[in-house]
C-alpha cells in the first residue's frame, strides 16, 4: 500500500476570499488529480487548519461516492459481478478527518472572533462589512450569505442536500477530531473550534494530560447528541442567567454537527511567549516562530487511525 502526504496548494493568498464553496471545489479537484495519478492508494485522511477545515468539509462532499459499486468477484468458483454497498471518498476509504482551530460554527457568534474583544457593536459591524475585506468568504463565515431565499452556506453544510451530501461524507470517516485553542487564539474562538455551546465549555485545567504533550490540556470524546437530548448533557460552568443568549443559527450548527461522534482536544499555550500567536502555533506554521506547537502535532500523529 502506498503512503503519500500531500499539502494542498490550490487555495492561497487572495484566492481564499473566493468563498468556501469555490475553494472546496478546487480542493476536491486537486485531490481527485492526485488520486488519478497515484495508483495504489487505498485510504484517505484530511488534516486542515483554520478556514481550511471548512474548505475540507465542502471538498469531501464533492468527493463523496455513494454506495452500490459493481465489483468483480475474485472467487475461482464464480466470476459474476457482485453489487456491494461501498461508500468511498474519491474511490478511497476515509479514515481521519482532523481540524485545528477551525471555525466550524462560523464567526458571527459572541466572542467567536476574539480580536473584536467581545464588543457586541463591533461583532454586529463585522457581520455587515466582513465581505469588504475577505470577499464571499467573509459572508460565509458570518452566515450573511442567505441570498434569494437560500440558506447560508454553513447551514447547508450540516445537511445532505442537492448541493452536496455534507453530513454523509463527514460520517464516512472513522475519526473526526477537533483541536481547539482554549485561550489566545485571536482569530477563532474556543466554542466554534471545539463544537461546543457556551454552557458546555469546561473549566480549563492548568496541567497537561501527559508530560509528552505539555500543551494538551484535556481531551474528550463526543458521542452523538440528538436535538432533543442535548440539554441533558450540558455541563454549565456558570449560572444560566449569566450566559449570553444562544444564536439560533449557531445552535443549529452545533446540534447537527454533534449528531456525529467527535474527539475534542483542547490546547493551551498559556505562559509562553508564543501564546500570543496561538492560532498559528497550534499547527507550527513556521518552525522558528511556532516551535512550541510541536507537541500538538506529535499528539495528532501519535493518535492517527491507520487501519
Amino acid at each position: 500500500m502506498k503512503t503519500l502526504n500531500v499539502g494542498s496548494a490550490c487555495n492561497s493568498a487572495s484566492t481564499t476570499f473566493n468563498g468556501i464553496d469555490v475553494m472546496g471545489k478546487r480542493l476536491a479537484d486537486e485531490v481527485q488529480e492526485v488520486v488519478e495519478r497515484t495508483p495504489g492508494l487505498r485510504k484517505i485522511s484530511f488534516v486542515a487548519h483554520s478556514l481550511g477545515g471548512l474548505v475540507a468539509r465542502y471538498a469531501i462532499a464533492c468527493l463523496y461516492v455513494p454506495a452500490k459499486q459493481n465489483i468483480k468477484s475474485t472467487s475461482k468458483k464464480s466470476q459474476s459481478l457482485e453489487t456491494k454497498s461501498v461508500h468511498t471518498m474519491a474511490g478511497l476509504e476515509p479514515i481521519n478527518f482532523i481540524t485545528l482551530a477551525t471555525p466550524h460554527l462560523g464567526s458571527r457568534g459572541h466572542e467567536q472572533l476574539p480580536f473584536l474583544f467581545g464588543l457586541r457593536w463591533l461583532e454586529k459591524l463585522a457581520t455587515s462589512i466582513a465581505h469588504w475585506f475577505v470577499g464571499r468568504t467573509g459572508k460565509h463565515l458570518f452566515l450573511a450569505d442567505g441570498d434569494q431565499g437560500q440558506l447560508p452556506l454553513l447551514q447547508r453544510m450540516v445537511t445532505d442536500c442537492e448541493e452536496g451530501m455534507f453530513m454523509s461524507a463527514l460520517r464516512l470517516f472513522k475519526r473526526r477530531v477537533a483541536y481547539a485553542n482554549v485561550v489566545n487564539d485571536h482569530m477563532v474562538g474556543w466554542r466554534t473550534s471545539s463544537l461546543r455551546r457556551e454552557s458546555q465549555l469546561p473549566k480549563v485545567k492548568c496541567f497537561p494530560v501527559d508530560a509528552k504533550y505539555p500543551h494538551i490540556m484535556q481531551t474528550d470524546k463526543v458521542h452523538p447528541v440528538t436535538e432533543e437530548s442535548h440539554a441533558s448533557v450540558q455541563t454549565p460552568v456558570r449560572e444560566l442567567d449569566e450566559l449570553p443568549a444562544q444564536d439560533p443559527l449557531e445552535e443549529e450548527l452545533v446540534t447537527k454537527l454533534t449528531q456525529l461522534p467527535w474527539e475534542r482536544v483542547d490546547v493551551s499555550f498559556h505562559g509562553i511567549s508564543q501564546r500570543f500567536i496561538a492560532h498559528s502555533t497550534i499547527q507550527v506554521k513556521n518552525f522558528s516562530l511556532h516551535a512550541e506547537g510541536v507537541d500538538v502535532i506529535s499528539h495528532l500523529i501519535d493518535n492517527l487511525e491507520v487501519s
